[in-house]
């Protein structure tokens, strides 16, 4: 090389760029890649037929929500990765180009529609060669790099038919979890809508690490609907809708509606399949979190996606609830990242779910260095994750107050570690589930 000696060492040598040499074997054009679809210009915009018959129990259902759903200005709409890939993985243009079709449709009655896209790993998959969902994190997120680039390609091909483009937004759960980047977000997508663009919204799962993760593109889509004040959102999945249990088994039954807590009672739900992660188990958590926030969630395969968008009378209706949660309360429940965790006597646990301010006498402990005004855990005797609000103090100044009445408390220290109006419950167990971000 110029200007070394012949003898330089070779350690000296190893920011050197390592050649990469092909194998004599392989063939140029022949690898199974990505090819993308043509852009042929569509002529008319039509809902899809539903996969499911008249005579389906998933099929003919109405109700006061289903209008609603039906009518709903603003609609999220969450794909799952089975839906946009073939059998060997690759990104398949004709289901994409369906889907695209129904949400044209949809759009077509004046209606904001925001897409949350799951398919990133899998899309990657073929084109890396990966026969198996990869379960190392550095796989998954070069899968991830790979399939996103593809994923996209396609949706902007797809929706290109109609002369319509497309804006990509990548989210972390950090970015959820600050307000000044959720608030970003936000105002990305509400543009993107203003400039008749469709935003395709999933999880960068490039830069995301196991212990930051929305978990699945059910949970981000619920976030989404609440971020983005949608009025409905459809959850896709390659069941025609709930069922007490596996739908194969000849005694399964079908659930059209889902009032309240009541209707879920016996009712078994799988985990995700071999492309993704997210099985009925998630959709259904999802679906009672975004009833949290006061949207209406219709749950159907997405083969039935036209009779979801068109008319609402397919699948599982999930009622929004009456005591719907206020946006920061949400927020500090279900995105919002936590400094530290307080951990309280029974008689405070109780107080707290009457909605009375959090006092120091009823700290039994506290973990974690945090700041004033930071979002806490808030945990109960038995280990239980009963709620979270913004702290008054720092940890250090806490941690001298833990159990002390507030009469032995000096001035500067007499206010509420946490007062009522910035602390938020959870309702139930399910929710407590998705209260963590981390």
């Amino acid at each position: 090389m110029r200007g070394m000696s012949d003898t330089t060492d070779a350690s000296d040598m190893s920011d050197e760029p390592t050649v990469f040499e092909y194998p004599a074997s392989l063939e140029f054009g022949t690898d199974a890649v990505h090819q993308p679809g043509p852009v042929i210009p569509a002529t008319s915009k039509e809902f899809p037929d539903p996969e499911v018959g008249e005579d389906s129990p998933a099929y003919g259902h109405r109700s006061d929500v289903r209008q609603t759903i039906r009518n709903a200005k603003r609609v999220v709409v969450k794909i799952g990765s089975s839906s946009l890939t073939d059998e060997t993985g690759l990104v398949s243009p004709d289901r994409i180009d369906v889907i695209a079709d129904a949400l044209e449709a949809r759009m077509d009655r004046d209606t904001d529609v925001i897409v949350v896209s799951s398919g990133a790993v899998a899309c990657g998959m073929g084109p890396l060669g990966l026969a198996q969902k990869p379960t190392d994190l550095a796989t998954k997120q070069a899968a991830a790099a790979a399939g996103q680039v593809l994923l996209a390609q396609e949706w902007a091909r797809s929706f290109a038919r109609y002369g319509r483009s497309i804006g990509q937004v990548l989210l972390t759960a950090s970015d959820a979890a600050r307000r000044d980047r959720a608030r970003n977000a936000q105002r990305t997508i509400d543009r993107l809508r203003q400039l008749r663009a469709v935003p395709i919204v999933n999880e960068n799962d490039t830069v995301a690490t196991s212990e930051m993760r929305f978990g699945d593109n059910d949970r981000l889509a619920s976030l989404v609907s609440h971020l983005t004040y949608a009025d409905a959102l459809v959850l896709l999945s390659d069941v025609a809708g709930l069922y007490d249990r596996n739908p194969a088994e000849p005694d399964a039954r079908f659930i059209a509606e889902v009032k309240s807590s009541k209707d879920l009672r016996g009712v078994v739900a799988g985990d995700g399949g071999r492309l993704g992660t997210g099985g009925m188990a998630a959709k259904v958590s999802a679906a009672r979190l975004a009833s949290r926030a006061g949207i209406p969630v219709l749950l159907t395969s997405t083969e039935n996606i036209g009779a979801a968008l068109d008319q609402a009378m397919v699948g599982t209706c999930f009622w929004p609830r009456e005591d719907r949660l206020s946006a920061w309360k949400f927020w500090v429940l279900y995105a919002a990242d936590s400094a530290g965790t307080l951990h309280l006597d029974a008689g405070a646990a109780a107080a707290m779910e009457r909605h009375n301010s959090l006092l120091a006498v009823g700290l039994v402990q506290v973990d974690g260095a945090f700041t004033s005004g930071e979002v806490l855990d808030i945990v109960g005797p038995d280990g239980e994750l009963i709620g979270r609000g913004e702290v008054n103090y720092d940890s250090a100044t806490l941690e001298g107050m833990v159990g002390k009445s507030t009469t032995d408390l000096p001035d500067f220290a007499q206010r509420p570690v946490i007062h009522a109006d910035y602390m938020a419950t959870y309702s139930n167990r399910q929710s407590r589930v998705y209260g963590a971000t981390s």
